[in-house]
């Protein structure tokens, strides 16, 4: 059975900084293109970062270009995504993603987390 299991969020007032953990089991990572996703209240869920199977490529959404920074240990078969900076507007449920495809980005994510919440106080 797949699990991908998201760790690290919390309340944080802007300007601070957060580091959110994705372990995952059951399925190995190391070939497979990665991602971040996020779901404000009332908004679609949208894509925040991905990665690709080796690490040395990544995308990130116009809005945290700059900010946050997603990684991954294929060894420990966990993916991360660094904010800093965040804004009010980074609140949201991020939710790790996995797919079956080695390129970023993509949109066909088969494997989710069930997320955890970010929220950036003014």
């Amino acid at each position: 059975q797949v699990q991908l299991v998201e760790s690290g969020g919390g309340s944080v007032q802007a300007g601070g900084s957060l580091r959110l953990s994705c372990a995952v089991s059951g399925w190995m990572i190391n070939m497979k293109c990665m991602g971040w996703f996020r779901q404000a209240p009332g908004k679609e869920r949208e894509s925040v970062a991905q990665i690709n199977s080796g690490g040395a490529t990544t995308y990130y959404d116009d809005s945290v270009k700059g900010r946050f920074t997603i990684s991954r240990d294929n060894a420990k078969n966990t993916l991360y995504l660094r904010m800093n900076n965040v804004k009010p507007e980074d609140t949201a449920i991020y939710t790790c993603a996995a797919t079956y495809g080695n390129i970023c980005p993509r949109p066909d994510f088969v494997y989710w987390g069930r997320g955890t919440q970010v929220t950036v106080s003014s």
